[in-house]
């Protein structure tokens, strides 16, 4: 099934980055290329100084891309340099831009979707994790936002597990996904999963989120959700005052009460 293709065990390739500007005192990441059914999954790598081994966290952007114009977005840098801080090693597979694709998030634009090629991307960042020395093995995370929470969602369902594997997800945080379809599926978790939503979100849907998570109680590992009332989609972005996406279709703003609050949850969750 091409949702769960062979990893071959092969060599990458890893140079420094020059296509993405890193913002404030950050060390530039590094680019990696991982093999991938059909061709290679490009990543921005942030480690911390030394040898680890590290925690690391998976961190999957969501339906805008990675970065425009040769940076990457404020919000996942803002992200990374916070993982980087705690210790954390933070690899962002680039799903779009290794699929020469724009961005994903009216319905006409998708051609990537997340519980297909997204899924992959994710086992395949892991099972390159899984061969670096300076990873401890144990502690690989995930963190996701928009589309890459859906992924995140479909991640780490108990029927995506790889048999006869040990290594698994230590956790999971999925900001605002859309769990209309996870819903509908009767999701639940095999690893502690964490949902971040805003009560006022009008791009995914807070109520299917609630109800997802209530559903999967006595038949999942641990599943909590937040929702954080009067937050909009995007709560957690630096500074993006509240304003309304392309066509008119919802919002998108910082909150900075659930932001601050998100931050601690992430924080903890990441680190059980």
């Amino acid at each position: 099934m091409r949702l769960l293709s062979a990893f071959v065990l092969v060599a990458i390739s890893v140079s420094s980055v020059t296509t993405f500007a890193a913002f404030g005192q950050s060390p530039p990441p590094e680019r990696i290329d991982i093999p991938r059914a059909g061709g290679l999954l490009h990543g921005l790598l942030y480690k911390p100084d030394g040898d680890g081994p590290f925690a690391t966290v998976i961190a999957l952007h969501g339906c805008n891309g990675l970065g425009h114009s040769g940076q990457i977005q404020p919000r996942y840098l803002d992200w990374a340099e916070r993982l980087l801080k705690a210790g954390n090693a933070v690899l962002f597979p680039d799903s779009y831009g290794s699929r020469n694709a724009g961005q994903q998030c009216q319905p006409k634009q998708r051609k990537i979707f997340a519980r297909r090629e997204r899924v992959a991307d994710i086992r395949d960042a892991q099972q390159w994790l899984i061969q670096q020395p300076w990873v401890l093995h144990d502690r690989i995370g995930l963190l996701g936002w928009d589309n890459g929470a859906s992924a995140v969602l479909w991640a780490v369902r108990p029927q995506l597990a790889l048999a006869g594997r040990q290594d698994d997800f230590r956790s999971a945080v999925a900001f605002y996904p859309d769990c209309r379809i996870s819903s509908r599926f009767g999701w639940s978790a095999r690893v502690p999963t964490l949902v971040l939503i805003g009560a006022d979100d009008d791009l995914s849907s807070p109520s299917a989120c609630r109800q997802m998570v209530d559903d999967a109680r006595g038949r999942s590992a641990l599943a909590r959700i937040v929702v954080y009332p009067n937050a909009h989609h995007g709560f957690d972005r630096l500074n993006a005052p509240l304003h309304t996406v392309a066509e008119g279709h919802g919002h998108i703003g910082t909150d900075s009460k659930a932001r601050a609050d998100s931050q601690s949850r992430v924080a903890a969750w990441l680190a059980r």
